[in-house]
């Protein structure tokens, strides 16, 4: 890669600093843990880490309620701990990426603190403000994301002020102004510090319609979930004004200015909206953001048909544009789990971070996607997320994508020496990286040597996808780039099966991957169970 362009075919590993190491015993991760373990990370053959939130936050939804956006929270360390963290980071090559939730603030941020006070103040238009209805209720229909109607009232200012996701988290009003400069002055903090780029959390909530107008209702078929339970409330409407709203747009050529004033630094945007891929095709581009992704395989089908749909569908709206790939993440249940089932395989595993890396753009990996980790079970007990807590049991809410790393198979699996913020089920602990390092079969190290591999493959760092007509469950592509174009297989069941070569196309296997490859003869491919074939074409 270019040192102009590192994050055009990155592969980026999601850290989630709360699980990922515990240096001082309070059982939450820290930044510290991130330094003392970033030469795994150097070793796994990423170019670049993505930290989930870690500033000064009262952690209601884990540090995506932000109370000051350029402060770093006591429980994860200090600014001077990050500026660790990033010299390190740099000095093995590692670009680092942070997350920035521009949408919305916790309750006890000082503007809100402020702006609630009265209707007069400095701040009183900063956030999303609304009187109420003749009858006293909220001013719209419109509902949150975690649940319930999307207002709260106000007694100080006898409004009602806007919440897409807790009642703790009030929204933002970038209709103001005052709102936007601030917001990019915050971001200009850390890019002055030296970060390489922005994960920008649900970055097309900025903006609320600014007539307040009612969403309409979805019907019942239609009521699908993406990144949220299907049976939430939330999903029985059409979500056209309370977020992805034209204004938002501009906003991103604004925040694209400031970042075109740093050398080699990217903005990846994570949408959920009605339609996210046209909506990354939107927001994704040469004035606006360098990459885009979306929930769109963060889902429960595991098709042939799905995921050549859902990857031509970007494709043919976003021809010119970059995406990022990602099928698990903090908020979601574990691939392996979600499309494996409780017996899914190691072969699966590896199977997975080597489809969604060999796809057309950009990668997030999620920490524990290179262990093979599964779904944790959390008991109701020992829930922390405040959504899986309000939509249990039909809804477990996030907890079982959060558990510590199993760095070890002893005491609290080498995570902390204090009792962990969640538990860490004893089926990662047999899947420990202690483990896993001595087994040269281990998806740990699979999942390093396909990496490594497939830095030495331009057409999958670079190159353009084109899909081959197949049939269940056999996925084929094309990618090529600058002379070297292949031919990407993978057979997506548990079972032995067979697929012939289109007549005419030479294919030349190719090794080093390590991943279980299918076997060619005489045009006949025959794929193990979740076996891939990569050949490069004469």
């Amino acid at each position: 890669m270019t040192t102009a362009s590192w994050w055009r075919g990155a592969v980026i590993y999601q850290v989630y600093p709360r699980s990922f190491l515990d240096t001082n015993g309070d059982g939450v991760g820290d930044l510290p843990g991130i330094v003392e373990k970033i030469d795994y990370i150097a070793r796994l053959g990423v170019d670049a880490i993505w930290i989930s939130p870690f500033f000064k936050s009262p952690m209601a939804d884990f540090g995506y309620d932000i109370a000051d956006y350029r402060d770093v929270d006591p429980l994860f360390g200090t600014l001077e701990d990050f500026d660790r963290l990033l010299a390190e980071a740099h000095a093995r090559g590692i670009k680092v990426m942070i997350d920035q939730v521009l949408s919305h603030t916790s309750a006890e941020h000082a503007w809100f603190q402020e702006s609630r006070q009265s209707r007069d103040n400095d701040k009183a238009d900063w956030y999303v403000w609304a009187d109420a209805r003749d009858d006293g209720t909220p001013p719209n229909n419109w509902l949150s994301i975690f649940g319930g109607v999307a207002w709260q009232w106000e007694p100080r200012r006898e409004q009602y002020y806007l919440h897409n996701f807790l009642t703790s988290q009030p929204d933002l009003n970038f209709h103001c102004p005052a709102v936007r400069q601030a917001t990019l002055d915050n971001v200009a903090f850390w890019l002055d510090r030296g970060v390489d780029g922005l994960r920008l959390d649900a970055i097309n909530f900025c903006y609320h319609d600014a007539q307040l107008r009612d969403n309409p209702a979805k019907p019942a078929h239609l009521r699908v979930g993406r990144g949220f339970s299907a049976d939430n409330p939330y999903a029985y409407q059409y979500h056209y004004y309370n977020n992805t709203q034209p204004q938002t747009l501009d906003f991103m050529e604004q925040l694209r200015g400031l970042m075109d004033r740093y050398p080699d630094v990217a903005a990846l945007g994570e949408f959920s909206s009605e339609d996210s891929l046209a909506t990354m095709a939107e927001y994704v581009g040469d004035q606006r953001l360098h990459m885009g992704y979306s929930f769109e395989l963060l889902t429960d089908d595991f098709s042939v048909d799905y995921i050549r749909g859902t990857v031509e569908n970007l494709e043919s709206k976003m021809p010119h544009g970059w995406p990022c790939w990602a099928i698990s993440n903090h908020d979601v249940e574990r691939a392996v789990s979600r499309w494996g089932g409780e017996d899914a395989s190691d072969a699966l595993a590896g199977q997975l971070v080597a489809l969604v890396c060999s796809l057309r753009g950009s990668v997030c990996l999620y920490q524990g996607e290179e262990l093979g980790l599964g779904e944790a079970d959390v008991p109701y007990e020992a829930l922390q997320d405040p959504y899986g807590i309000s939509f249990w049991p039909n809804f477990k809410g996030r907890d079982g994508c959060r558990t510590p790393l199993p760095w070890t198979d002893g005491d609290n699996a080498g995570f902390s020496q204090g009792a962990p913020w969640l538990p860490i089920p004893d089926a990662h602990r047999a899947r420990s990286i202690q483990a896993q390092e001595q087994d040269p079969g281990s998806v740990l190290n699979l999942s390093r040597r396909f990496l490594a591999w497939r830095r030495e493959q331009p057409a999958l760092v670079a190159g353009d996808i084109g899909f081959l007509d197949t049939h269940e469950p056999v996925l084929a592509f094309l990618r090529r780039h600058e002379g070297q174009s292949l031919l990407c297989v993978f057979n997506l069941s548990a079972s032995d099966v067979d697929w012939r070569v289109p007549d005419g196309m030479d294919a030349r296997p190719l090794d080093g991957h390590g991943l279980l490859a299918g076997i060619l003869h005489a045009g006949e491919l025959r794929l193990p169970p979740r076996g891939v074939y990569f050949a490069q074409l004469t």
